[in-house]
């Protein structure tokens, strides 16, 4: 019987690894296998990373996941790297299935739920080649890397809207790409962006391609007028993709309560899930914020809340 079971290896989950193995709680991370669930999360398809606080030159991605799993490790984190298949998360015993295991779960106290989120793209050509390379889905992440920049915003609801307001105090311009004439964003968000004289509109367009791979750089994109299907090419220096994310909720489904987006539902000011002895920290309970920062923040929370929960059902 395990003290704690953590799925999810992003920022979240090693955060709490640290903070359960440094209790002598003796936490097991099922780190993940396959691309949407990779070992470390969103951070791995990072390049540089100059928000986190701790390191005033900058750290690439992967580097920071290497050391959050380094430090977990040290206080002796046990890391499997494969992903849940299957979960019962319901009474005081918690069992989660991985692959090699066959038909033995593993069992703990307490499960740490920290499996993210995905964000989702446009899928043309060339830009998973460019993600990272001008391509990005994070304005607060990369916005400060295209400053001397022209940028576009892929979306019209309200993440689109926050993106296009965000980069337009850092860039030289901002161009919001819609594949429609109207915004589905709040009316707020829609006025300050119709507002804003450093943001443009295309609308009804989409991008068809992503230029500039053979250069490993992103130095234009072609769009498609979605009325017309006239297409054209427009130079530019980077590409932010805002038409949301999907959380890595599926495998829970049905057990803890999510909202209508599908992120896993949290009593406020907790990590507590709908059920007892279950936690839920980083991305996939946090469709707000979506930063490190934030994830680990959460992901420690979780980890005090774990190891209460333990002591109060142990006393």
């Amino acid at each position: 019987m395990r003290n704690v079971i953590i799925i999810g290896s992003g920022p979240a989950g090693l955060t709490a690894a640290i903070y359960t193995a440094r209790a002598n709680l003796k936490p097991i991370v099922l780190e993940g296998l396959n691309v949407d669930h990779q070992p470390g999360g969103q951070l791995m398809i990072t390049t540089e990373v100059e928000n986190y606080p701790g390191f005033p030159h900058g750290v690439t991605g992967p580097k920071l996941m290497e050391q959050f799993r380094a430090q977990a490790e040290r206080f002796g984190t046990e890391f499997l790297t494969e992903d849940a298949v299957k979960t019962e998360l319901s009474g005081p015993v918690k069992r989660v299935w991985v692959e090699s295991l066959g038909d033995a779960p593993i069992e703990a106290k307490t499960v740490i739920i920290s499996t993210g989120a995905v964000a989702k793209y446009t899928g043309a050509p060339g830009e998973k080649e460019l993600m990272n390379y001008g391509v990005s889905a994070c304005a607060t992440c990369d916005g400060s890397l295209f400053r001397s920049e022209h940028v576009m915003v892929v979306g019209g609801g309200d993440t689109a809207m926050e993106e296009a307001l965000y980069l337009a105090n850092i860039v030289k311009s901002v161009t919001v790409v819609h594949r429609r004439d109207s915004l589905r964003a709040s009316k707020i968000m829609q006025e300050r962006a119709l507002k804003h004289p450093n943001i443009k509109f295309a609308w009804n367009k989409e991008i068809t391609e992503y230029l500039g791979v053979s250069e490993q750089r992103l130095r234009a994109v072609t769009l498609r007028d979605t009325q017309t299907g006239a297409l054209s090419e427009h130079p530019i220096g980077g590409v932010f993709v805002a038409i949301g994310h999907t959380p890595a909720s599926q495998l829970f489904m049905g057990q803890v309560d999510v909202h209508d987006n599908g992120y896993i539902k949290t009593v406020p000011g907790t990590t507590q899930t709908s059920v007892e002895g279950v936690f839920a920290c980083g991305d996939v309970q946090d469709h707000v914020y979506r930063q490190a920062i934030t994830a680990a923040g959460t992901g420690c929370m979780a980890a005090i809340e774990a190891e209460r929960y333990i002591s109060a059902h142990e006393s």
